[in-house]
């Protein structure tokens, strides 16, 4: 068995569902794993026991590089799936598990190159920050933000940062393979709504129903049709999939294109509007009785550059009679397409797969990026696996029977190797 995948297998058998038992174990083996290296790791945690790993590589240049990943991992329902999610099982040439995908085996790959280097006496081109954090799938609160905010030491002279959900293969014709590499994220907006009315019998005509008053404006948020606004990085990409596939794409009409490519339309579907979807809805306590107050939370994501409009747009959704507050926010980080290091980052890619065919784009959801990009650190989302045809990577984030081939793992070793070398 690789060192890869023992220890994605390793890190699987961990539960750091979130919310749950919390990362402590993960982030001690974690530790130990880099402080065998000779690494001296930094543990830190909040008052709730929520445990983060930060380590420092030296390397030929004061400017750093961040490597960060999530410990934690969402629910998952063992009945559900055909191998226990927390066996990290190894069959059909793939580990098994929750966090196999999002993002256990990234962070594997992470750890078996610096024990690898360990050995080989490597010393990387500039520094190294490996970042193990807590909390990721939920706010980020005790694990990115807290970083930020109460070590930001740690991350001296990063400028730029590579993370989750880029870097893996899509197929695209028999001779390539698309490997979406994000330079963005949309920004996340979770919101509480609240309504008041007049409290009273259910017997008596409505008057200022709150629960009528938040129904309504939930049905006009829902309804709502966003408008296509094109980024630069979907405008990017838009054009890399016209070339690579030889055929034009309507931007104009990208709903429509993004479902007649299939799995290559994934990579755009969701990445070309704001969108806001109500989730939770509480109000009342008895069947006869018009309660005072109704309450409701909304997930928004908005593009990048387009917080304004999309705040804009929820205020007069909702009306004058609803509030609203953040229950979560987090802008939307974009980084360059023109720069060295993106371009550092599609070669790596390409020398080790010569039918690798890089793309930009941007994520629809959201990771511990937007933390770190208050900090001036441009995040990328690069954790390279090539992948067969007919495994549905991108549908297996927080699904059931989530599993990586332990070839793309080694895969994403060898990629990452390529690139700090470089």
């Amino acid at each position: 068995m690789s060192e890869v995948a023992r220890i994605c297998s390793d890190l699987i058998r961990f539960d750091t569902t979130n919310p749950g038992p919390g990362e402590r174990p993960a982030a001690e083996y974690v530790a130990e794993l880099l402080a065998e290296t000779g690494v001296e790791p930094v543990v830190f945690e909040s008052d709730r026991h929520r445990t983060n790993v930060v380590a420092r590589i030296p390397g030929d240049s004061d400017e750093a590089l961040l490597m960060h990943g999530h410990l934690d991992v969402v629910p998952a329902v063992a009945a559900d799936w055909r191998i226990h999610p927390f066996s990290g099982e190894i069959e059909d040439g793939c580990v098994w598990g929750r966090g196999a995908v999002d993002m256990k085996g990234t962070l594997s790959m992470t750890l078996a190159l610096v024990r690898d280097w360990a050995r080989r006496g490597v010393r990387p081109k500039r520094d190294l920050v490996l970042a193990f954090l807590a909390d990721e799938e939920a706010t980020g609160e005790y694990g990115a933000k807290l970083a930020v905010q109460q070590h930001r030491e740690l991350f001296d002279g990063c400028t730029e940062a590579i993370s989750e959900s880029g870097g893996y293969s899509v197929e695209a014709t028999p001779d390539a393979r698309i490997y979406p590499v994000s330079v963005g994220e949309r920004g996340t907006a979770w919101m509480r709504l609240t309504a008041h009315g007049i409290a009273g019998h259910g017997s008596r005509p409505p008057a200022d129903n709150a629960v009528a008053e938040i129904c309504h404006a939930l049905s006009r948020v829902a309804s709502y049709q966003w408008p296509i606004r094109l980024t630069p990085g979907v405008a990017a990409l838009v054009e890399s999939l016209s070339d690579i596939l030889g055929e034009s794409i309507d931007a104009d009409r990208l709903e429509k294109e993004a479902e007649r490519l299939g799995r290559i339309g994934r990579l755009f579907e969701a990445q070309i509007r704001n969108s806001a979807n109500p989730t939770m809805l509480e109000a009342g306590y008895k069947v006869n009785v018009v309660p005072g107050t109704a309450t409701a939370y909304i997930d928004g994501r908005f593009l990048p550059g387009y917080r304004d409009e999309f705040l804009e747009t929820i205020d007069r959704l909702l009306g004058p009679k609803i509030t609203r507050e953040f229950v979560s926010f987090g802008d939307a980080p974009s980084a360059p397409l023109d720069s060295p290091f993106f371009e550092q980052l599609c070669a790596a890619l390409v020398a080790e797969d010569p039918a690798a065919r890089p793309v930009p784009y941007v994520m629809s959801g959201g990771t511990d990026a937007k933390s770190f990009d208050k900090l001036g650190i441009k995040g990328y989302g690069f954790a390279p696996l090539m992948l067969s045809p007919d495994l549905d990577y991108y549908g297996m984030f927080h699904g059931v029977d989530e599993r990586v081939p332990v070839e793309g793992l080694e895969f994403g070793v060898r990629v990452l190797d390529r690139l700090l070398a470089s």
